[in-house]
């Protein structure tokens, strides 16, 4: 098959890491046009704001965001990819990368992570690569970065 449009979901683990690189080598031989997203968890970042005002933890999020999105691009610029866009969003993870990104940009595959930053999460409500696959509209790669896994096992 043929993509388009790929969708890669990035958090700054090493997962996410992994899937990129992953992601670009499939891209390189299909001329795709890669999107680049990161999802600020907003409801995540409400259960501290009784530590601090609710607004800066967005802005820094969104900061990280933005400067871990202006990394990966460059990355693939590197590589020789011209058609490459990036997508900050703010919301669920969940419902941002397994249906309301692919809808909006026509995504054919997304490729993300097996695990990514947040582990408590993960652990009571599921992954966000779990819900990906549930849920997307597309096809979907789930990248599980060996040295992570190797970590598991020890």
């Amino acid at each position: 098959m043929v993509y388009q449009n790929m969708l890669i979901a990035v958090d700054g683990s090493n997962e996410a890491e992994g899937a990129f690189q992953r992601a670009l080598k499939i891209a390189k031989s299909e001329n795709v046009k890669l999107y680049i997203a990161h999802v600020v968890d907003t409801k995540n970042l409400m259960t501290v704001q009784q530590y601090a005002p609710y607004g800066d933890f967005v802005e820094e999020a969104r900061k990280y965001g933005e400067n871990l999105l202006n990394e990966y691009a460059e990355k693939a610029k590197m590589q020789e990819f011209e058609n490459v866009e990036t997508v900050l969003q703010s919301g669920s993870p969940k419902r941002e990368l397994s249906r309301n990104i692919p809808e909006k940009y026509s995504i054919d595959l997304i490729v993300c992570g097996a695990t990514g930053l947040n582990a408590v999460e993960r652990f009571v409500m599921g992954s966000v690569a779990e819900q990906i696959v549930r849920n997307a509209p597309c096809d979907v790669l789930v990248v599980r970065d060996e040295k992570a896994k190797r970590e598991e096992n020890e």
